[in-house]
């Protein structure tokens, strides 16, 4: 299903280097709100690490906003030191496959991380490229989000019962 993600995690630091290899994925296309920073623009400790430990083992890393204000956008770019596109219009395809063109990579090599279904999930999965959904870093959020994330809650919920019957089901095999 198309706003199913491939993995759903607590936070883009639980993502390891053995899920990469197991996905065959060799880059990352990062959502910043809610997934890089919070609504305040803070950056969770030990993000900045991550990254960097992620970089040095040869992971490819850009990010993919939506959001038009390039200033905050370009200051986390530096700060992880990675390039970044702005007002990347996900779910639309357009600024995902620019993302993973910086990076040199095929769409069955990428991976796109974000904190929403409707953006990021469902822009990666139209992509066809690996999607992982992880937790909004705090509740505040900017308006449309916040009009969205009930029904985006629906869907992680059958997500999440859907993928427990599968563990259960492959357990009694």
């Amino acid at each position: 299903m198309l706003l199913y993600p491939n993995l759903y995690l607590k936070n883009v630091r639980e993502i390891t280097q053995e899920i990469l290899k197991k996905n065959n994925i060799k880059g990352i296309i990062l959502d910043v709100d809610n997934t890089l920073i919070d609504y305040y623009r803070n950056m969770p400790e030990g993000t900045k690490k991550w990254c960097m430990q992620m970089q040095e083992q040869g992971i490819k890393f850009c990010i993919a906003s939506n959001s038009n204000n390039k200033e905050k956008i370009q200051n986390v770019a530096k700060e992880l030191n990675i390039p970044y596109v702005f007002f990347a219009k996900k779910p639309l395809k357009i600024g995902l496959i620019k993302a993973r063109n910086l990076m040199g990579l095929q769409n069955n090599e990428t991976a796109v991380v974000g904190d929403q279904i409707f953006t990021d999930i469902l822009g990666a999965n139209r992509c066809k490229m690996f999607s992982i959904l992880v937790e909004p870093i705090e509740e505040k959020d900017m308006l449309i989000t916040i009009i969205k994330r009930p029904i985006e809650n629906i869907i992680k919920n059958k997500y999440m019962n859907n993928t427990k019957k599968e563990r259960t089901k492959n357990v009694y095999k």
